[in-house]
């Protein structure tokens, strides 16, 4: 995963984890399940990313 990959997905989180708390000051259930979905989708593209990088750590190992 490249730093500039890292760097996007934890501000994506971020923002997420924001907008929950945003949410829960200002009672407003729509925006905290958007904070919600978005804090998701960080986590998710973060996991691809660790697949894809062990996936070249095990083609690197067999080569």
């Amino acid at each position: 995963m490249s730093f500039t990959d890292k760097v996007k997905n934890k501000t994506e989180e971020l923002t997420g984890k924001a907008k929950q708390g945003i949410a829960e000051a200002t009672d407003n259930p729509r925006l905290y399940a958007e904070g919600e979905a978005q804090e998701a989708s960080a986590h998710a593209k973060q996991a691809g990313e660790h697949v894809k990088d062990a996936g070249r750590d095990v083609r690197d190992a067999l080569s």
